[in-house]
């Protein structure tokens, strides 16, 4: 299930027993619905590991870090491991300095 603003876009899917949330465009206060919605959609397939994939993310704002920070609380309530991949340097430089790769494994 795609969720889509103008700027953002993400998608879960299943792959075994991980769900993986494709996240597409700009991630900043626009983006609190889709990513809501796709986060919602990776849960109900009571997954073992969510798995943020940053690949096709072209920005990410403060707002953007603070709806990340509340997903992974989401997970981390739900005692379920969450990880980041496709990650520019930029954006592992900006988790590591925000410790957001303290909580979340970044591959």
């Amino acid at each position: 299930m795609a969720e889509q603003t103008a700027a953002f876009w993400a998608e879960a899917r299943q792959e075994a027993a991980t769900a993986v949330i494709d996240l597409h465009g700009e991630i900043n206060s626009q983006a609190d619905a889709a990513l809501d919605a796709a986060y919602s959609a990776a849960d109900q397939m009571a997954p073992s590991k969510i798995v943020l994939n940053f690949a096709a993310v072209d920005y990410i704002n403060s707002t953007g870090i603070a709806l990340i920070v509340r997903l992974l609380a989401r997970a981390r309530a739900a005692h379920r491991p969450i990880a980041a991949i496709g990650l520019s340097a930029h954006y592992r430089e900006i988790f590591t300095i925000t410790r957001l790769s303290d909580f979340m494994d970044i591959q």
